[in-house]
């Protein structure tokens, strides 16, 4: 009953309306206005003739097209125009809809209008927005430079309707817009749609302005310059520095220079230039700077040598302990260079010398570059490559561009003040390529003694000779150096330290800088060799001493705290005690007797970017069928061995007392843990073999041994890489025995006497070999 209610209310109202519309309805003539729109209020004067009418119904129309809304304009005065014709001036009273139109008897088309008067909505969906369009309208007005009478205009209108009608007096709105905002009816909308016209209005003259000011702040700052040039001018001619004295003095320093005659030309040539120009001229501040350049280039300065190979042995042995083949290096080229200087031989500008350091982080590496020029006497420069992908940073950049400058083997040059510096390429391995060019291949020509001495730089264009250089490339592996590049280089390998040389770095090195960093005297808190080699060898595993000085750090920090604090009185003695109270537990055990306790475990070494590594290969059986699975990120040639070394084993299970059943219906695994590192290369062979074997002998590998060396099928043991610094880490990890191919055994001289005397080498050819050393005896097996 109360849906049936609302309907018929709903019905009635309707009713009403449409009966409201029909006695509003009034025929007016119809006065089309070609790409005009008229708005209520608005006072307007067209050349027409309306007769005796009083108002008429002004439509837009564009081309043949009518639009839908109109104005109901009052006619205000009738005007006569000079040579006889007639206009009217109207005043624009609401909006109206055409309806039915006829033709009267005097031939004007008349419509029947509905009136559309603006209703007034409620301020509370209309005050928000009059404010706002209000706030940009006056914003616009602002822009244009109004006087303040339209702004008044603006706010004296209460009405919300004909405050949106006022966007009609815009300039800037298309006939388009100017139809659209006619046609809408309701208030609410209306104001909507004007703001946002407004506000496109205003977005577009704030840009204007932008550019106008832009436009105008560029040609005052041309202007100013221009004036204060004039007055430079004056001001240098009144003291005697006018543009001939500049040139002047660029001539005195060019002379100075002592330039090779090519340089000089070439300097020469470009003062011309700027004497011809003039200050004036924009080019000339470009001219200036290349020549500052060529100035700052130390053509004639030498670092006076110091040729003295015992010094500089001394030199090297007080900065760095280890290290020999280095130092031996640098001593061998003193000494050349100092029998040379004795008997008059001339300067090779085709020996040059380019060291390449290729090793783990925190060897000392980078520190020897320092000690090398302080050997020699010479000034040290150091480059850092890492990361550097545009082959303008070693070249430069050519001139033709805004804000071009010399490579950093210039710049490095300068800083040195001398043409034979010692300059460090630090992170040689980690420089990239992309669409700016390959800096590597820039290179090649730095780092060839037969070219170096020709070196051309982009914005210098002349010749540079870079023979006289010591170059000194660092980098941690050399895979990622490209070939060409390594071909150049004389590769020192630098493999690690032993624990011997860690307690004497630690001792005469780390541990004195961080007493001294921390704030604390030498005689305050002391260490001796006991808890130092403790830090050694249970809180650090490297190739280098970073991790070292990081955990001596953590030691010195916390006996500054307790000193500070008053709980410790100085001096104080670092012990064992101490050392797990500010280390906490030891990070690293000697694992070794504990993993390889049961059969199927084998100890292998290996080699990683951070230096030599002990891992541990595991293997297991299970029933299922006769596959193998393999786990631990490992590359495809350890997969490869892995396959070898089942192979094998199965092959020859006859020889090692394997009963042929051990193989049916069962499924072989091999893991090497640490697993979310990648393990790859072909020395763990032998490793996976004797950890095989084991398995299914039942006879444990003995946990003294480690071992390396690529196996064949028919079970030759092939020579690997790398065994420096496995027989190190080796050492580090407890090992006494180590098993390595025959054919490495000459590779052992590299390795430390203190190191070699510790442990016992076993090379072999064979597997049979291998496994003769590695096994448990049977008897001892079967007992356990």
């Amino acid at each position: 009953m109360t849906s049936e209610r609302l309907s018929f209310s709903g019905a009635v109202d309707n009713l009403l309306d449409r009966l409201t519309f029909l006695r509003r309805m009034e025929r007016l003539r119809l006065v089309g206005l070609d790409d005009t729109v008229v708005f209520p209020a608005m006072t307007v004067t067209l050349p027409v003739d309306v007769g005796d009418d009083g108002r008429v119904f002004l439509v837009p129309r564009h081309g043949g097209d009518y639009a839908s809304v109109g104005v109901v304009a009052q006619v205000v005065e009738r005007l006569r125009l000079p040579g006889g014709g007639k206009a009217t001036m109207l005043t624009g009273l609401h909006r109206g809809v055409a309806g039915a139109a006829r033709t009267d008897p005097t031939g004007h088309l008349v419509v029947e209008v509905g009136e559309r008067p603006d209703a007034t909505p409620p301020p509370s969906r209309t005050a928000e927005l009059e404010r706002e369009y209000r706030a940009v309208v006056l914003e616009i007005l602002e822009l244009r430079g109004d006087d303040g009478r339209v702004a008044a205009f603006v706010r004296s209108i209460t009405q919300p309707g004909a405050l949106a009608d006022t966007s009609g007096y815009s300039p800037d709105l298309s006939f388009a817009q100017k139809v659209e905002l006619l046609e809408t009816l309701d208030v609410t909308e209306r104001l909507t749609l004007a703001l946002r016209l407004q506000r496109e209005r205003l977005a577009e003259l704030q840009v204007r302005k932008r550019i106008r000011e832009d436009v105008e702040s560029g040609a005052q700052k041309q202007q100013r310059d221009y004036f204060l040039r004039r007055q430079l001018d004056s001001i240098r001619k009144e003291l005697g520095e006018d543009e001939t004295s500049v040139a002047g003095e660029y001539r005195e320093k060019i002379a100075a220079a002592e330039m090779p005659d090519a340089v000089r030309s070439q300097a020469e040539r470009e003062l011309g230039r700027l004497e011809r120009m003039g200050e004036s001229s924009p080019e000339s501040s470009m001219i200036r700077t290349y020549l500052d350049w060529l100035l700052a280039v130390p053509w004639a300065k030498r670092s006076e040598e110091r040729l003295d190979p015992t010094h500089a042995r001394a030199v090297l042995d007080a900065d760095h302990a280890g290290l020999d083949d280095v130092k031996q290096r640098i001593v061998e080229y003193l000494a050349v260079r100092k029998l040379r200087a004795e008997r008059g031989v001339p300067d090779d500008r085709r020996s040059g010398v380019i060291l390449t350091l290729i090793g783990p982080p925190g060897t000392g590496k980078t520190s020897i570059g320092e000690s090398i020029a302080r050997a020699t006497g010479r000034k040290f420069v150091r480059m850092s490559l890492g990361g550097v992908r545009d082959e303008a940073e070693i070249r430069g950049h050519r001139r033709t561009y805004i804000g071009a400058l010399p490579g950093r083997l210039v710049r490095a040059l300068r800083d040195a003040g001398t043409m034979n510096p010692v300059i460090m390429l630090d992170e040689v391995d980690k420089v990239g390529a992309d669409w700016r060019g390959d800096p590597s291949a820039a290179l090649l020509e730095v780092l060839d003694p037969a070219q170096n001495h020709s070196f051309r730089d982009h914005y210098l264009d002349v010749e540079l000779d870079l023979s006289h250089v010591l170059f000194i490339a660092t980098a941690n592996v050399a895979d990622t150096i490209p070939g060409p590049l390594v071909d150049r280089m004389e590769v020192i390998r630098f493999d690690g330290y032993t624990v011997e040389e860690k307690l004497a770095i630690g001792r005469g090195f780390l541990w004195p800088r961080q007493v001294e960093r921390n704030g604390l005297r030498p005689d305050e808190v002391t260490i001796d060799d006991v808890p130092l080699r403790a830090v050694i060898t249970e809180y650090t595993r490297e190739a280098g001493v970073r991790q070292l000085e990081r955990e001596l750090g953590t030691l010195v920090r916390k006996t500054a705290t307790r000193i500070a604090a008053g709980t410790a009185v100085a001096p104080v003695a670092i012990d064992d005690a101490v050392v797990r109270e500010a280390l906490g537990r030891p990070k690293f055990f000697q694992e070794a007797a504990v993993r390889t306790a049961v059969p199927g475990v084998a100890t292998g070494l290996a080699v990683t970017p951070i230096g030599g590594d002990v891992l541990f290969v595991e293997a297991a059986a299970m029933a299922g069928s006769d596959e193998l699975v393999l786990t631990g990120q490992l590359g495809d040639v350890m997969k490869e061995s892995a396959r070898i070394a089942l192979t094998y084993v199965r092959s020859h299970a006859a020889e090692l007392a394997i009963a042929e059943r051990a193989f049916r219906h069962r499924q072989f695994h091999i893991h090497v843990p640490a697993g979310a590192i990648p393990k790859d290369g072909p020395s763990a062979g032998v490793t996976m073999v004797t950890a095989l074997a084991s398995l299914l002998t039942g006879q444990p590998v003995k946990h003294t041994v480690g071992m390396t060396g690529e196996v064949t099928l028919q079970g030759r043991v092939l020579p690997i890489g790398g065994v420096k610094q496995k027989v190190l880490a080796a050492h580090a990890a407890g090992l006494t025995d180590i098993i390595l191919p025959e054919r490495n055994r000459g590779d052992l001289d590299e390795v430390p006497a203190d190191v070699r005397q510790a442990l016992r080498f076993h090379p072999v050819s064979s597997i049979d070999e291998v496994l003769a050393l590695a096994l448990e005896p049977r008897e001892r097996a079967v007992a356990a």
